[in-house]
């Protein structure tokens, strides 16, 4: 019986090729983890094959359509989910093919599967109005409620991801001139951020009268901490989200219709960075985009810009008149005489 060699490869993937040679995240790579452990359940369930015989040459292109189906017809997940799981075998295919091409054919019809063509979403955002009053909402003249409206102030001014955000420690941020934030995002990246005069202000006075953890050097103290001055984590910073958005609903021109997440925030910033006429490739490097390909969406979902961009080179050339149809009598007789 020939050895089941699939474990050996992706226990090697996963645990010394993500974090040594690829340095991924931690979040990636339990990205990856969730993908393998759902292709386990489904090998398991629905085709009776144990995951720990599994080999490489049971990996085809027919397994893996039958999987990619069933992620999304019984699991529901979204044809987005889909595409991303894919991607991961993909990765993961490439990385066996290196250390052991034997299966070459096989595994070269799996990475030839394409992802599922599907419709793009229109990016949700905040108008500037609505950030205002989102951010009109936590009450500050409680430690609890400034802290709040800090973090939610930081997430839009930085156009910061929710995991850059909670990864924030009093070392990273300046606030002498020029004020500027250092955030840590998608594979290892590095970035520096300008701060605004007002929020530059605010996280001035939220570091004089914060709860600083005694065990720990005041610079390595996350800026954003639970009760139990530990790391707020990417849930925490949601909930504190949700709680200030079910609060702004109330006010009548808070006419918001989509679910309201850090990322969100994110999106309005750069959707005002864009009304503001700031050149794309400022932005790309404002959120950290690895090419203005990215960036783009912002500009492509902003229709009052197009609006104004098509009012400025339009030329009129409709004619003013409408002619009166009725009161051509042969045009009339002649359609009339159509239906006989």
């Amino acid at each position: 019986m020939k050895e089941a060699d699939f474990p050996k490869y992706l226990s090697y993937f996963l645990s010394k090729y993500l974090p040594g040679q690829k340095n991924a995240s931690t979040h990636t790579i339990a990205s990856y983890r969730d993908t393998f452990k759902l292709f386990l359940i489904f090998c398991e369930e629905e085709k009776s094959m144990h995951p720990e015989r599994i080999r490489m040459s049971h990996m085809t292109k027919e397994l893996i359509i039958n999987y990619l189906d069933w992620l999304e017809e019984k699991r529901g997940c979204a044809i987005s989910t889909r595409n991303q799981r894919l991607a991961v075998l993909h990765s993961f295919l490439r990385y066996v093919l290196k250390e052991s091409p034997e299966n070459l054919y096989e595994l070269h019809k799996i990475l030839s599967i394409p992802s599922k063509k599907h419709p793009k979403p229109i990016v949700p955002y905040l108008t500037g109005p609505e950030m205002k009053i989102l951010l009109d909402q936590p009450d500050c003249s409680n430690y609890e409620g400034f802290r709040d409206m800090v973090l939610l102030c930081v997430l839009y001014d930085t156009g910061a991801r929710v995991q850059e955000l909670t990864n924030i420690k009093v070392k990273d941020i300046r606030v002498s001139s020029p004020a500027v934030i250092t955030l840590y995002g998608k594979g290892s990246k590095v970035r520096q951020v300008p701060l605004m005069g007002k929020t530059s202000e605010l996280l001035t006075r939220y570091l004089d009268i914060k709860k600083y953890h005694p065990g720990i050097a005041k610079a390595d103290n996350y800026i954003f901490v639970n009760q139990k001055k530990q790391q707020l984590s990417r849930w925490g910073i949601s909930y504190i989200l949700n709680k200030y958005v079910e609060m702004a609903k109330n006010n009548p021109l808070f006419t918001v219709k989509f679910a309201v997440t850090p990322h969100v925030l994110r999106h309005a910033k750069a959707m005002h960075l864009i009304q503001s006429g700031v050149n794309l490739i400022y932005i790309r490097d404002f959120l950290g985009h690895v090419d203005c390909s990215t960036t783009e969406i912002y500009a492509r979902a902003d229709s009052e810009m197009k609006r104004k961009a098509i009012e400025n080179a339009y030329i009129d050339l409709v004619p003013d008149i409408i002619p009166r149809w009725q009161e051509d009598g042969d045009l009339m007789n002649w359609l009339n005489s159509l239906c006989e």
